[in-house]
């Protein structure tokens, strides 16, 4: 996922929701914080914003790779907590099952090609 340093709040809190299902789901987040022109002279401010990340989703995520830069980026991975996954596999979902009654249907007789078949009533 993707952010910048002077990132909104808005989409700060969406792309958070969005870390979270993936995680949620049992996938590994890759976290890019993208600094362009001056920005990158100010690493605190991407190192705060992974820190919210971090913060916001300490119980159903950890630190798999601490926040490194990579040239013009700063990366972070985190992975799925292990308590978040047993809580979705707990027990198993139950589903709704619907008998239904078929009645006698009458099924009419195929013949096979070119040959002609008469049903006789009784």
């Amino acid at each position: 996922m993707k952010y910048r340093p002077k990132i909104g709040n808005g989409d700060f809190d969406t792309k958070t929701r969005l870390v979270e299902k993936f995680l949620g789901e049992g996938h590994k987040v890759k976290v890019t914080i993208m600094f362009r022109g001056r920005e990158s002279a100010h690493p605190e401010l991407g190192k705060k914003i992974l820190d919210r990340i971090v913060e916001r989703l300490e119980d159903v995520a950890r630190v798999e790779s601490a926040p490194k830069i990579d040239g013009r980026n700063m990366i972070m991975v985190l992975g799925p907590e292990k308590k978040a996954k047993a809580k979705t596999a707990e027990g198993p979902k139950e589903v709704a099952v619907h008998e239904v009654a078929v009645s006698e249907v009458a099924v009419p007789e195929v013949a096979p090609s070119g040959a002609q078949v008469s049903i006789e009533e009784s």
